[in-house]
């Protein structure tokens, strides 16, 4: 007889169980209430099927949907199963690739036998997910052999997941879920876990939302394949309130709102780069000259660096061998054929556009002898960076090729680090809160795969981030700590500073990273109190990130309601009348003479008009001008908004309402 094996509670209890039960026959054994809630289990702490036989000794936790993150990790991967049942079902000799889940739902990449997939196939697909669902399909987890596999998916014109199959390494597990019963059962390869069947999806809780074409691989080299996405919860509330998210989110949309403020635009003729317009370029302005003021006064010194540099920089950096994929290089003539990038010859001027400030603030920092005394220096740029992102993933001036971020480099030694730290999270806490963000979440990215430095470099700068953060206090739940493992960059850890927007969307923006190969690399250098020669450690911080992105989660998050002392026009002067005119001209020039950004709408229109057309600018006060107005020597003061109450005051307290209120920040008091 095997041996019991035993399963350790999350309340510290022990079961004794044979060999071969379930995490579900352990849930039906606590009692009927938790059999029937229990969707899936954590076995030391990887999440797995709640069918999934148990084979050692081991601690389980079993998952319900109160475990929300979890629990919309594996309804979201069902849904993208069902998703692909459903299409080769509707649509026969369809071949089918990948599905995994998103933040918000879940897609799956299809090639189809004829036309591409468009959105009017969509009502016809989400009725027959229906369908797969009110079936209740158990979900059957099989383990196969890579012969058979590939033979299998060979047998039914699967040639992607044939590839796939065969590409995987020697050794690894492959799994196959099998929906349904029989040789006929649908089948995909995956890793899962999944839910006990597709009877534990709530039909009315998904929802398909967009057709697009993807690459298989993501290789532009090769096949276009129809990408359908969808949107799945746990009930049918959730998802309710996620379209409603979606909907606030389209009326918010940057590009939108910078179209109707006349802020920017986009074109082909510089794929990946904007073109401000005079009022974006004023709030860019505004954004920048409180960001100067900010660091002035938090003891930063302000650099400017080239934006082409030698390529043998980008080497001796290491950004040559782990970026240079994303780097515009002059002239690219070079294949990239070894695994750390193309070695380079030592002939001819091979030039790259930055794609990053840091190795050229080393440069500087390098230039003559630094004492131990001299730490820490905070040197900040907002520099242009130029970094080749893929098309596809462009996206307005969210996502772009040509950026400026708010970058800065501190150098510093050990002994600083942790006040170096708190000085930095103090910095981001008042800005952010400057901008209207309230709320952020501080997460700890730990170290990649593919990495420099030794392991005894990573162990000693991630824990020194985390005694850093600790020592503000903000490694809480309050601030939504968490540490994120395989998410830090080729040369340090970091922290990220994930911003909460007005309608609870998460955006990631600050970074901290905690740097010692890139001085070694580049031979930076500091006298210390002993006299000799000692490294820096070298901090990477932006608050911001990219203006460009900043700029649009701000527009999104205020949606173009900015406050008085960031908006590009601050008041429009509207006449009533014609006769009102010589006063209007009198009254943006005493409001632009007192620092107020101000135009005038002397048009012959009607006043219902320029109401409708400045509100739709944005604009957050229109000062209405009639005659009564002219002679009195008053102004009808209409703020924006539609609950705004309009009320006449004298010129003279209206220039010093507006002098006060359009005070920046950090310049009140």
């Amino acid at each position: 007889m095997s041996a019991m094996l035993k399963i350790t509670l999350p309340d510290g209890s022990v079961r004794e169980v044979a060999p071969g039960t379930t995490p579900a026959d352990i849930a039906a054994a606590i009692g009927p209430g938790l059999a029937k809630a229990a969707i899936a289990a954590k076995v030391d702490g990887e999440l797995r099927d709640i069918m999934r036989p148990l084979e050692s000794d081991t601690n389980l936790a079993l998952v319900t949907a109160k475990d929300e993150a979890d629990a919309l990790e594996l309804v979201r991967h069902d849904y993208a199963h069902v998703l692909a049942e459903a299409v080769q079902q509707l649509f026969p000799g369809t071949q089918i690739t990948f599905g995994p889940s998103t933040d918000d739902g879940f897609y799956y990449d299809f090639a189809p036998k004829g036309r591409p997939f468009t959105e009017e196939d969509l009502p016809a697909i989400e009725e027959a997910m229906r369908r797969i669902i009110a079936r209740d399909e158990p979900l059957i987890r099989e383990v196969w052999s890579r012969a058979d596999l590939i033979a299998r998916w060979q047998r039914d014109g699967e040639t992607f997941k044939a590839e796939w199959a065969a590409e995987l390494p020697e050794g690894e597990e492959l799994t196959v879920y099998r929906a349904g019963k029989g040789e006929d059962a649908w089948l995909d390869m995956c890793r899962g876990p999944h839910l006990a069947s597709t009877g534990k999806l709530d039909p009315s809780a998904f929802k398909l939302t967009r057709v697009s074409g993807a690459y298989w691989r993501g290789d532009q080299k090769n096949a276009m394949l129809s990408r359908i996405y969808g949107t799945g919860w746990l009930n049918k509330k959730q998802l309710d309130q996620h379209l409603t998210r979606l909907e606030e989110a389209a009326k918010r949309d940057h590009r939108k709102i910078g179209q109707e403020m006349d802020l920017f635009h986009l074109q082909s003729e510089a794929q990946g780069s904007v073109f401000w317009h005079p009022k974006g370029y004023m709030l860019w302005r505004q954004l920048e000259a409180y960001m100067r003021r900010r660091l002035d006064a938090a003891g930063y010194v302000e650099v400017k660096t080239p934006q082409l540099m030698d390529a043998r920089q980008w080497e001796q950096s290491g950004h040559w061998g782990k970026y240079r994929e994303n780097m515009f290089v002059v002239p690219d003539e070079i294949p990239n054929t070894e695994e750390d990038g193309p070695v380079l010859s030592g002939e001819g001027d091979l030039m790259a556009l930055k794609p990053m400030n840091c190795p050229a603030h080393v440069l500087i920092f390098r230039q003559g002898i630094k004492s131990y005394r001299d730490l820490p220096i905070r040197m900040a740029e907002f520099g242009c960076c130029h970094r080749n992102e893929p098309h596809g993933a462009l996206h307005g001036i969210m996502r772009v090729r040509q950026f400026t971020q708010d970058d800065a480099h501190l150098f510093v030694r050990a002994d600083q680090l942790v006040d170096e730290v708190k000085r930095f999270c103090d910095l981001l806490d008042v800005i952010y809160k400057d901008l209207g963000f309230d709320s952020y979440a501080i997460k700890l990215a730990l170290r990649p795969e593919k990495r420099f430095g030794s392991d005894e470099m990573w162990d000693w700068s991630e824990q020194s981030l985390r005694d850093a953060v600790a020592a503000t206090g903000r490694d809480t739940p309050e601030f939504g700590w968490e540490e994120l493992e395989g998410e830090g960059a080729f040369y340090a850890p970091k922290l990220e500073f994930h911003l909460t927007d007005a309608i609870g969307r998460t955006w990631q923006c600050g970074t901290l990273q905690t740097d010692t190969v890139l001085p070694e690399r580049l031979d930076a250098s500091y006298v210390g109190e002993d006299g000799n020669r000692h490294r820096p450690i070298m901090l990477h911080r932006a608050i911001l990130g990219t203006f460009e992105r900043f700029l649009g989660i701000l527009i999104e998050h205020h949606a173009g309601k900015f406050p008085l002392w960031l908006a590009p026009v601050q008041a429009v002067v509207a006449t009533i009348v014609s006769d009102a005119d010589g006063y209007a001209e009198e009254v943006a020039a005493t409001l632009a003479a007192a620092g107020i950004r101000v135009e005038t709408d002397l048009r012959n229109e009607k006043i219902n008009y320029k109401v409708r057309e400045h509100s739709l600018a944005k604009v957050p006060y229109l000062l209405v001008l009639g005659k009564r107005e002219a002679d009195d020597r008053t102004v009808a003061v209409r703020p924006l908004g539609t609950d705004a109450r309009q009320e006449v005051i004298a010129l003279d307290a209206l220039v010093e309402r507006l002098k006060t209120e359009a005070l920046a920040p950090d310049l009140h008091g």
